[in-house]
């Protein structure tokens, strides 16, 4: 769970961008985004499967 409090002297936009920096560094916008709509377990896989970095045909020998 992340929590910001307000420091000595510091706006509350301040401290609202602190949070939002802390959200993108957990990964919690894009888990938010992901989880929005509900994916089909073949398109998960096949999502997975596109993001995977290919290995070339060199290293397969």
């Amino acid at each position: 769970m992340i929590k910001v409090k307000l420091r000595a002297n510091e706006s509350a936009e301040q401290m609202l961008r602190r949070f939002k920096k802390q959200c993108e560094k957990e990964g919690l916008t894009k888990e938010m985004k992901r989880t929005q709509y509900y994916e089909k377990p073949s398109e998960r896989r096949r999502r997975r499967i596109r993001t995977k970095p290919r290995q070339s045909p060199a290293k397969m020998i």
